[in-house]
């Protein structure tokens, strides 16, 4: 998946070593070398969303770095729209946008329409298209009603609609989100989901989004990617990584009455709590025939699918692979 060559975003064997000193004594040293990112290879096409996971260490902010030219690899090519970011980093700003969850990109005293203003200026945005983006932007990220406050009083969830809205308004073609949901509220994350969802829709701007909240992934990336220890571990969709990892869907079940575990080919009971019982099954099957066979041969009143936790399925990914 994405390893054609018409990749907008390219890495062959790209490696970031970093070199840490460590003491070793009272007065004495030692140099370490750290393999952040340790021989990555990867396509993105153009207009495409794609997730980049994997624990805190990973390597996804590294890569992330290197790709917008903050850091420049160790080794390995890379390339954005053609473009070598560390190069000609003031040529790629021009076409990217980059959201850093912990870190904002706005003023911070001034007035969050003033932060827009100087954006304006700096990526020189023709007039036009820049009253276009910001009203868009201001629409659908609900920031009217912010744009005279200070940035330093709107709270970690305004601020992060205000920060993608900054990160747009020179109409970038690709779009590095790093945490872009971190410390929002449930309203909040649904509200720019389904911005990036209209983005990538009608603009086909391709997006890079690195996140600790795997529902933003199973609600915008067909395509993941697993990074461990600098390495890539799994590149496909998330029904792949079910697989790869075993993972489970579970089917909870009311009956009419207490009963006794119930017992279908397919499915296991793991919990049962009264009338209710929870049966796990494989998340690559489909829930239909086993729904019909427990219709068939229990007191049915009502039953709900729960989707596997994409968390559980990546630390079993991370176990298998300790265990080698």
């Amino acid at each position: 998946m994405g390893t054609d060559g018409t990749g907008f975003i390219e890495l062959d064997g790209v490696e970031k070593v970093f070199d840490v000193r460590r003491k070793a004594g009272l007065l004495r040293r030692e140099k370490h070398q750290v393999r952040a990112v340790d021989g990555i290879s990867f396509r993105v096409p153009r207009g495409e969303m794609v997730g980049y996971i994997g624990p805190n260490g990973a390597g996804k902010s590294t890569t992330i770095k290197m790709l917008t030219g903050i850091l420049t690899p160790s080794g390995g090519r890379l390339r954005v729209a053609g473009i070598d970011p560390s190069r000609e980093r003031t040529r790629l700003a021009q076409r990217i946008g980059v959201v850093f969850g912990q870190r904002t990109t706005l003023w911070w005293d001034l007035p969050l329409i003033d932060s827009y203003r100087l954006m304006h200026r700096m990526y020189r945005v023709p007039d036009a298209r820049f009253r276009v983006n910001l009203e868009r932007c201001v629409e659908l990220l609900d920031l009217a009603e912010l744009l005279d406050v200070p940035v330093r009083q709107l709270s970690l969830g305004q601020r992060m609609r205000g920060d993608i809205a900054a990160a747009l308004l020179h109409d970038p073609e690709v779009l590095y989100l790093d945490e872009p949901t971190i410390g929002l509220d449930v309203i909040s994350k649904a509200k720019v989901r389904e911005f990036l969802r209209d983005l990538n829709a009608e603009r086909g701007t391709t997006v890079l989004l690195t996140t600790h909240d795997l529902t933003d992934i199973e609600q915008l990336c067909k395509r993941v990617m697993v990074i461990d220890h600098g390495r890539l571990l799994y590149d496909g969709g998330l029904a792949g990584l079910h697989e790869v990892g075993e993972s489970e869907r579970t089917l909870v079940v009311d009956l009419e009455r207490e009963l006794p575990p119930i017992e279908v080919a397919g499915a296991r009971a793991v919990r049962v709590e009264g009338p209710r019982q929870w049966l796990a099954f494989p998340a690559a099957e489909s829930a239909a025939p086993l729904v019909a066979r427990i219709a068939a041969e229990y007191p049915l009143v009502d039953l709900s699918v729960r989707e596997p936790d994409i968390e559980a399925v990546i630390a079993k990914m991370y176990a298998d692979r300790s265990a080698v």
